[in-house]
């Protein structure tokens, strides 16, 4: 019942974290078109009421006219609409879920015993489970520290843009060197929606009230509140598809699992920003049809590194192979990985590389899995019949080639194990 209802939570959490996902970049979006779609009043009226431009549209049948005050209005309303909440409510329910996915097993999903740097791969659940949120705090912490310094009153914003990329570059690898490939990606992308959050707590609505209140008190606004809303909400905008992209990422194991996991999540970031530039330039009337080339050329170097290599051949042995428990399941495996590496890849069978996934991965992945803290197999993934595997079977060699599974090699798959599901033909 336990596991079922941690279950039910991640459901209901993914489930809210997505809608209000959702609502908080469609209204974000909406406002970045909003703003730059904006053109000079024509009506004198509304240029003597300080007006500084105005929209009109029509959508759903009817026709509305947004207008934009640089100055304060004659008067503000006691019902002005602003926008939080979403922004609040996505970070904590993401955070929330990587607490129940990831920091409550800390020692499946974020120790990493392929680290090439010792201390990380000797790294506690715990201190893994510490270090991962410690790179959302100091990560934020030297986000905003670059915008105050190298753009204190938002003139030099250019130069913030190429900073911000390369300290982006910087998280991949970080990540990718300490964390598996999975959580290497997912702390990076929640560490952009923690600054892009944090940009609305601490920078976007202070700013806003401050404005609000000297305009109730009949006082001049300070410019640089609004100046230094509309960076911060520029960066958002740029942050939300490279975002996105990292949440969906633990779908495609290519990405994070591939030795150049952390270039390919660097590419993912420009193109996703270099996208999103592009339709930031149509909503002031450009087309520059160069943007979307940049970002399928990425998309498409993408591509290539992340290809699978060819399978190695399985190295001819006659000993025993070693490190296998003592289960039945286990020696089925060794006795076939022995006759199989003696025979060469043309003898991989289905039965042979299905005694290796059941010794090796069904605690986990199967309709009823035996290893403690998993109530479903991870990813709704079932490998206990040869149809199952088949089934998976690209998927299967390619986390296993990469060593990323199992998580934290937690059964003791041999290496002579991945060769063999290497070598293995998917058929």
């Amino acid at each position: 019942m336990e596991g079922f209802l941690l279950e039910y939570g991640n459901l209901l959490l993914r489930w809210l974290h997505v809608i209000a996902a959702i609502a908080w970049i469609g209204e974000s979006i909406y406002f970045v078109m909003l703003d730059l779609s904006l053109r000079a009043p024509k009506s004198e009226l509304s240029r003597n009421a300080g007006v500084a431009g105005e929209l009109w549209a029509v959508h759903g049948g009817g026709f509305y006219h947004n207008q934009k005050y640089q100055t304060a209005p004659a008067e503000l309303p006691q019902d002005l609409h602003w926008s939080f909440w979403k922004a609040y409510t996505t970070w904590l329910s993401g955070f929330a879920l990587f607490t129940l996915l990831y920091l409550l097993k800390p020692q499946f999903y974020l120790v990493n015993p392929a680290s090439p740097w010792a201390w990380a791969a000797g790294m506690s659940g715990g201190e893994a489970g510490l270090l991962a949120v410690a790179f959302l705090v100091i990560g934020y912490i030297v986000y905003s520290r670059m915008c105050c310094l190298i753009s204190p009153t938002m003139q030099r914003d250019g130069i913030l843009s190429v900073a911000v990329g390369v300290m982006m570059v910087v998280v991949a690898w970080l990540t990718t060197q300490i964390f598996p490939g999975r959580a290497a990606f997912l702390i990076t992308g929640a560490l952009m929606a923690t600054c892009m959050s944090a940009n609305v707590f601490f920078w976007i609505i202070p700013g806003q009230r401050r404005m609000v209140n000297a305009m109730k008190a009949g006082e001049a606004p300070n410019p640089l509140d609004g100046k230094r809303g509309k960076q911060r909400s520029v960066h958002n905008t740029y942050f939300t598809l490279p975002v996105v992209f990292l949440m969906l990422s633990n779908h495609y194991s290519f990405t994070y699992t591939n030795e150049y996991a952390w270039i390919i999540m660097s590419l993912f970031i420009f193109a996703g920003a270099v996208i999103r530039q592009y339709f930031v330039l149509r909503h002031v009337g450009k087309n520059d049809l160069k943007l979307p080339v940049i970002g399928i050329i990425l998309l498409a170097l993408i591509g290539w590194l992340a290809a699978p290599s060819p399978a190695p051949t399985p190295a001819p042995t006659s000993a025993p192979t070693t490190n296998q428990p003592a289960a039945a399941a286990g020696q089925t495996a060794a006795a076939g990985t022995e006759q199989v590496a003696a025979a060469g890849t043309d003898a991989i069978t289905i039965d042979q590389v299905h005694s290796i996934i059941v010794a090796r991965c069904t605690e986990c992945h199967s309709a009823k899995p035996t290893q403690p803290g998993f109530p479903s197999a991870p990813a709704g993934i079932m490998l206990d019949t040869n149809a199952e595997t088949l089934m998976h079977a690209a998927q299967i060699k390619q986390v296993v080639a990469s060593k990323y599974m199992p998580l934290a090699n937690l059964t003791k798959m041999t290496d002579e194990e991945r060769a063999v599901i290497a070598g293995w033909n998917g058929k």
